[in-house]
């Protein structure tokens, strides 16, 4: 009787033990796919900054898909696209090579700085951007310059909160007119022609520094498409043209209001309508042969790698005998240029080799007068 008492008692504990075990592991379970629906939201949240790419011919073949791009390697993608070779391979699938002899007659990137993406209605491609370090056009500028300065392309490089500008070639006749200055582009935001009353404001201020900031980048935009328009002959020339732009009025909105301000969410519409309305101008302008893209980032990175390196090639410039034995830098010719040389001297060694032997076993008397002019007497035939 007490044994079956005691089986009895272990039983039920055992019951319990099991109902305690099953709930304990659905609670487990619930807990651990809310951690991992968080943690892939808030990996979405943050890794949004993007590369896409507004407008771009038939022939420049950009594939769909989520391949993400690195910040320091938009340059050599520009390059690309424009048909130039760059110093190091591209592994990036979301660029096919295109046709030889087609290439966009202009390539135009803006970068916006305060924001991972913009809600774009037409696009081509989009790809996600990591290790967003800032970057320049310059390489790309100076190949543009050397390969066609004989036909004096356009190059506009320009950051307006900056005041920084850089136009080469032609961009100097074309843009001569144009606002540069934060006090320039102020002061044409009060003539006629001005985006301001043409934009819904909304929530927008015209007695604000920052929100006078984010119109005057608007302004320059629109400014820019009506240049061009006034030189429509410079975008059918033989010479690519290059465009680089760096808004940040955004960034300046973020910090003053915040992401989650009327005056940031109405910035943000009006940016992306601006843009898309930009981006189909410039396209139409060289004959539906034009790149556009657009870099959207909350901030950038500091490259502290590529500080350390840049250090260490400075040093080894000034001072020939570094410590780090580094060889000397190369241009991305060397390699046609040494082969011209080599072969052209083994040539020329072949053809100095070839003609002195044949001189040395050369017969007098197969030879013409010049030959027989030893003899003293000269028969005359």
């Amino acid at each position: 009787m007490l044994c079956s008492v005691v089986t009895s008692g272990q039983l039920t504990l055992a019951v319990r033990w099991r109902k305690m075990s099953v709930t304990t592991c659905q609670k487990m379970k619930a807990g651990f796919t809310l951690g991992f629906a968080l943690c892939c939201l808030f990996s979405a949240g943050v890794s949004g900054d993007s590369f896409t790419v507004l407008q771009a011919p038939e022939f420049v073949s950009f594939q769909k898909g989520d391949w993400p791009v690195s910040g320091e390697k938009v340059p050599d993608v520009v390059a690309l696209t424009m048909g130039f070779s760059v110093q190091e391979d591209l592994m990036w699938p979301g660029l096919q090579a295109g046709p030889l002899f087609q290439r966009p007659r202009a390539n135009v990137l803006v970068v916006v700085r305060g924001i991972d993406s913009l809600s774009l209605p037409q696009t081509v491609a989009s790809y996600p951007l990591e290790n967003p370090v800032p970057f320049t056009l310059d390489g790309v500028a100076e190949t543009v310059h050397s390969l066609f300065s004989e036909y004096t392309p356009v190059v506009l490089q320009l950051a307006p909160s900056e005041e920084r500008l850089y136009m080469l070639g032609k961009a100097n006749a074309v843009f001569e007119d144009l606002p540069v200055t934060l006090q320039q582009i102020r002061a044409r935001l009060s003539q006629d022609g001005s985006v301001l009353t043409s934009l819904p404001l909304n929530s927008l201020s015209r007695n604000s520094e920052a929100d006078l900031l984010f119109l005057s980048e608007v302004q320059v935009l629109h400014d820019i498409t009506a240049l061009l328009q006034r030189h429509r002959h410079l975008a059918k020339d033989f010479s690519p043209d290059l465009y680089s732009l760096e808004l940040s009025g955004l960034e300046e909105l973020s910090r003053l209001y915040g992401n989650d301000s009327p005056q940031y969410r109405d910035a943000t519409a009006i940016l992306a309508s601006v843009l898309q309305k930009f981006g189909e101008d410039m396209y139409r302008l060289y004959g539906n042969r034009a790149v556009v893209e657009v870099v959207t980032v909350k901030t950038f990175e500091a490259p502290l790698t590529r500080k350390s390196r840049s250090i260490l090639e400075s040093k080894q410039i000034s001072n020939p005998g570094s410590p780090y034995n580094l060889a000397y830098k190369y241009n991305f010719q060397y390699a046609v240029i040494f082969n011209i040389v080599l072969w052209l001297m083994i040539a020329l060694a072949l053809a100095v080799i070839v003609i002195s032997y044949n001189l040395w076993n050369m017969d007098p008397g197969y030879d013409s007068i010049i030959y027989r002019m030893t003899n003293q007497k000269i028969r005359m035939d």
